[in-house]
């Protein structure tokens, strides 16, 4: 019989240890004062019987308090509290065999898109989607973490956590400089989505540089009664027209909107009808304004599930011409991916950037498998950081996406081929000592023999699981098969099939290869594609073939970096 059960507990440490079943049923956990008043509101899996791990709940500020640990609607009964611990920090192993060691993960639990993105004062911030209570989707919050190269980062506590309004969705940041939103000069401000009972625009402010955040007494700030999927705000200072721009997701359109005060907001124009991908909801725009040594433009990305270019979630781009009321896309064949493998989504760029060239992340995964992946205290990861070039493409544009010049220094050993002539293959049976899986390969070949139909490059360990690259001169194609990779099985949707991206023909190409245990990231041709995959190799792959089918190939580097 299911019933509300009230555990009272003085709470003499930082944190409760609360265990956790995975295989059980959610429940609605408060933990309520001695006035009644909800402190902490939350969804867990709780058990007492086949514990698989804990949450820490950060207790800290009620030290010397008695709390009330309110269960509702459960079978479990009063002596749960017997299972329910008190510590003064909780360690989660960060060892753990697929989680990356130069890609951003939270310390524990799941995490999703990349939210309020900014730069200040020497540091970049980073928050996103976060459940800090299990390490499946659930209790949407703002988790943070901040860096000051982009690859070395500092965990925070979660800053905005669900309110009365419903959970915390995706938006972004701003630094408010001239004090329009009336809280003060250089005021953060976040903008996000609250998903209650319909999806509505709230605001939030920090005055300790984006630690912990106030929520707007007033949210939520923007409304519409009509549309069902309203969200991810991603917001920009539009100087030739003087206001904010907001773009927001609204189904499978972007409605802009502008505002001279951050709080009240117009209607500005709508986008999207007839053009790109409809396959799927979209999400998570963003609309900034980049420039070459010739021209700027300005691009939308626009993030769809489903409807990738191979399956499940992906973002597409438009490129064009923003007044401040409305984007115009240029003449292109639409859609255009922003990488076409199936780990890449929801990425957006920094807010207040300090580098010339925008810069994005991420989320490094796919609803397809998101919340199966085989990993334990951890549940997804973002992608590599990487900076946006506009580019030329015959008569029209397109974007080249690169990883950030600093990762270079994660680079400790060093293995190289030498340079040849290669008309068949050649096999580099072991290349480091030690190897952990986290590691860089640069590949520049020139095609000599016009014959040469096919270049793979395979990656494999000793149990003979392998991550074939196939790069199909004659046809521009390049398929990745990733059926042998690994653990495949805990997904039916994870390998069932391969995955497709464009090969451009050209005479000479650039490979540039990221592994970090449970991910691939290559960029071709200097990041006119980019191709980002996860994988789960039962041991790290530690050999490399590379096979040339009729023909021949000059090959001018190959040579593959230990990444620390």
């Amino acid at each position: 019989m299911k019933q509300t059960i009230e555990i009272p507990i003085e709470i003499i440490d930082n944190f409760l240890l609360i265990p956790i079943d995975e295989n059980t049923t959610e429940n609605r956990i408060e933990i309520i004062n001695s006035n009644k008043k909800t402190l902490i509101s939350f969804k867990a899996k709780l058990s007492f019987k086949n514990r698989q791990y804990y949450i820490a709940v950060n207790v800290k500020k009620y030290i010397g308090q008695e709390i009330i640990f309110t269960i509702y609607n459960t079978t479990l009964d009063q002596n749960f509290d017997d299972y329910i611990l008190q510590r003064p920090y909780h360690i989660y192993n960060y060892n753990e065999k697929y989680r990356p060691r130069y890609h951003f993960t939270a310390p524990f639990g799941w995490i999703n898109d990349p939210n309020g993105l900014y730069y200040k004062n020497g540091s970049y911030h980073l928050y996103y989607q976060y459940n800090p209570y299990g390490i499946k989707w659930g209790n949407m919050s703002w988790g943070h973490a901040t860096s000051q190269d982009l690859i070395h980062w500092t965990n925070h506590p979660p800053a905005i956590l669900p309110n009365d309004l419903g959970d915390v969705f995706s938006g972004s940041i701003i630094i408010d400089k001239k004090n329009d939103a009336c809280f003060g000069k250089k005021t953060i401000c976040a903008f996000y989505t609250s998903a209650g009972d319909k999806q509505v625009q709230s605001l939030a402010f920090s005055t300790d540089n984006g630690m912990t955040f106030k929520n707007y007494a007033n949210n939520p700030i923007l409304i519409d009664e009509n549309e069902k999927d309203f969200r991810d705000p991603k917001l920009f200072w539009h100087e030739p027209t003087d206001k904010w721009i907001m773009s927001l997701a609204t189904g499978q359109t972007i409605t802009f909107y502008g505002s001279e005060n951050l709080i009240d907001w117009n209607k500005l124009s709508v986008f999207g009808k007839g053009i790109g991908c409809h396959k799927g909801v979209w999400e998570c725009p963003d609309l900034f304004k980049i420039s070459n040594d010739k021209v700027t433009k300005w691009v939308l990305f626009v993030s769809i599930n489903p409807g990738g270019p191979n399956g499940g979630n992906a973002t597409q781009y438009f490129i064009g011409e923003f007044d401040g009321n409305k984007f115009t896309p240029d003449n292109i064949d639409y859609p255009l991916w922003l990488d076409y493998g199936r780990d890449n989504y929801a990425g957006v760029t920094w807010h207040n950037n300090p580098n010339k060239k925008p810069t994005y992340i991420g989320w490094m995964s796919n609803w397809d498998y998101a919340n199966e992946i085989p990993t334990n205290y951890f549940t997804n990861a973002m992608t590599l950081p990487r900076t946006i070039e506009l580019a030329k493409n015959g008569n029209s544009y397109c974007l080249k996406t690169q990883p950030i010049k600093e990762l270079k220094y994660l680079r400790t050993e060093k293995s190289h081929i030498e340079s040849k002539l290669l008309q068949k293959s050649i096999l580099v049976p072991y290349f480091f000592d030690d190897n952990l899986g986290a590691y860089e390969i640069l590949l520049d070949f020139v095609i000599i023999d016009q014959s040469t139909s096919n270049v793979n490059l395979t990656l494999s360990n000793s149990v003979d699981e392998n991550l074939l690259f196939s790069f199909d001169i004659k046809n521009e194609k390049l398929t990745i098969d990733r059926s042998k990779s690994g653990l495949i099985n805990f997904s039916k949707n994870f390998a069932k099939d391969k995955i497709i991206a464009p090969f451009p023909s050209q005479i000479k190409h650039q490979l540039k290869l990221f592994i970090d245990k449970a991910s691939s990231e290559l960029f071709i041709n200097k990041g006119r594609i980019a191709v980002t995959n996860l994988i789960f190799p039962t041991e790290p792959y530690s050999s490399i073939n590379l096979e040339v089918k009729n023909g021949s190939i000059d090959i001018t580097k190959f040579t593959i970096y230990k990444l620390k």
